[in-house]
């Protein structure tokens, strides 16, 4: 299966509205793992039966679907039967171990919501939580998961992001060296996950505020629960756990610079010599007008959190300022990228 780059599910997520919608509907109706289960290829009224849609409507999803190139066509006796591409196969198919639904369904409902409401944010140059949610943002994370629901899907969503992202970032530098490692604001755990595997060595302590360990430890599995533990706290103002590498992963683009160098300089003060930090984020191209993909996010920032993403030079300004030195940028071709820096 082809990898996660910024050409593939991010081609798709980027779309005008009513593309990204057919992807949003069709994945909520389940079109995709109707179609992966079937043993044959079927036609839009077999697809509208056992969906329980129109059948007008679902000719009309699958035809777009097919030009969106999430799914294939064929005509056999001049009806139509449908199959999933490679693509949808590998990201939007439920039993896939890379499938992105969850992800794709917090864009559905929360994201684009907020989107909705660009035009305000450029004008007042802040997030939209009040006017798509009608809930204050001035504390940010409560407005991120300003329910149970709406952080279990958050976390979920992070869970599809680093079973695909996660290997990348993580072996853009030979980690072997940092067998304790934290990961600070790592939700889920599903990072944790990744880095455990990739470095069998290697513990990782995960945390987050008491509400999202809370929920990772009712509602998600460690498999390796010997090597991933969770602390609770707020990585602003109470004691970090003492590691060797701490991770700062789509953490510093929530952030303003003023808040980034408070956190990059506790975490500083919080290392072990010999020790670093390894911040994963979408990197801007140096003069910021590039790549589309990590330009949308930085907009995406805008709508709803208070930071931006950033570009390598502008990394290395706060790194240093906080203490850090050898900072080091890897671009990894995919969503994600590594910044390397150590005390």
């Amino acid at each position: 299966a082809r990898s996660l780059t910024r050409d593939s599910i991010p081609r798709l997520q980027d779309h005008a509205p009513g593309q990204r919608q057919v992807l949003f509907a069709a994945c909520e109706l389940g079109v995709f793992d109707l179609l992966a289960e079937a043993p044959e290829p079927l036609g839009a009224a077999a697809v509208a039966a056992r969906l329980g849609t129109s059948s007008h409507g679902t000719e009309l999803l699958l035809d777009t679907c097919v030009s969106l190139k999430l799914l294939q066509v064929e005509t056999k006796t001049g009806k139509a039967l449908y199959q999933n591409t490679e693509l949808s196969s590998t990201y939007l198919v439920r039993a896939s171990p890379k499938c992105q639904g969850n992800m794709l369904r917090y864009l559905a409902r929360t994201t684009y919501l907020c989107w909705g409401h660009l035009t305000q944010a450029v004008r007042d140059g802040r997030n939209q939580y009040l006017e798509a949610f009608g809930v204050p943002s001035d504390q940010l994370f409560s407005a991120i998961y300003r329910s149970e629901d709406e952080r279990l899907q958050f976390m979920r969503g992070l869970q599809d992001v680093w079973s695909v992202s996660g290997r990348p970032v993580l072996g853009a530098f030979d980690l072997s060296p940092f067998p304790l490692i934290c990961d600070v604001g790592g939700c889920s755990g599903a990072l944790a996950k990744e880095c455990t595997s990739l470095y069998p060595a290697c513990r990782v302590a995960v945390f987050d505020t008491p509400e999202v360990v809370q929920t990772a430890e009712k509602h998600f599995s460690f498999p390796e629960a010997a090597r991933i533990s969770f602390c609770a706290g707020d990585f602003f103002k109470d004691p970090l756990p003492e590691a060797d590498l701490y991770i700062l992963a789509r953490v510093l683009h929530d952030w303003t610079d003023e808040r980034c160098s408070r956190l990059l300089a506790r975490i500083h003060g919080a290392c072990k010599p010999g020790g670093g930090v390894l911040v994963i984020e979408s990197l801007l191209a140096a003069d910021g007008r590039g790549p589309l993909t990590a330009q949308l996010y930085s907009l995406n920032m805008l709508v709803q959190t208070e930071g931006r993403e950033r570009t390598p030079a502008q990394y290395r300004a706060l790194l240093a300022a906080a203490g850090f030195r050898h900072v080091q940028c890897r671009r990894t071709g995919g969503l994600y990228d590594a910044i390397l820096a150590m005390r």
